[in-house]
């Protein structure tokens, strides 16, 4: 039932189209690298401890996302790309995790179709990399959750 949904959901690309989408992804892993990075060092208080922690533990989930990406995209026959996508930030904690948690929500659904539009290419493998990457996104919204609902509540 879900996969139905999200292939009626998916636009139907060509390999070229799907390269340039696992491209934007790419980028936006790079950025999340960047994000995580500076997060980890930025966020202060004894409520984002814990956070802080864990997000440099998703750096590196972050770096071989966009490895794993970046094999893909070569197997595929294209150029891999190497910038970071533009995105939006805070000065405060608060809005910097809001913010990232809606990164995270888009990354997911990003993936959630990259997944739909390899199957119809029939490009199992890199639907199946996506797939443990699509798995690691959905971890790493619960610490940026867990902070902003200790955060309301107080």
């Amino acid at each position: 039932m879900i996969k139905e949904l999200l292939v009626d959901e998916a636009k139907k690309v060509s390999h070229a189209e799907l390269i340039d989408l696992l491209n934007q992804d790419l980028s936006r892993e790079y950025q999340a690298i960047i994000a995580y990075v500076v997060y980890s060092q930025v966020l202060k208080g004894s409520e984002f401890m814990h956070v802080a922690g864990v997000l440099e533990e998703h750096v590196v989930r972050e770096l071989n996302h966009a490895r794993i990406l970046g094999e893909q995209i070569d197997y595929l026959t294209s150029m891999v790309l190497d910038e970071a996508s533009a995105r939006s930030t805070s000065n405060k904690a608060i809005e910097r995790m809001q913010l990232e948690r809606k990164h995270e929500a888009e990354i997911i659904r990003n993936y959630s179709e990259r997944i739909c539009q390899c199957e119809d290419l029939a490009e199992y493998a890199t639907c199946e990399q996506i797939r443990g990457i699509l798995i690691d996104k959905r971890i790493h919204q619960k610490p940026l959750e867990t902070a902003l609902s200790i955060n309301a509540s107080n």
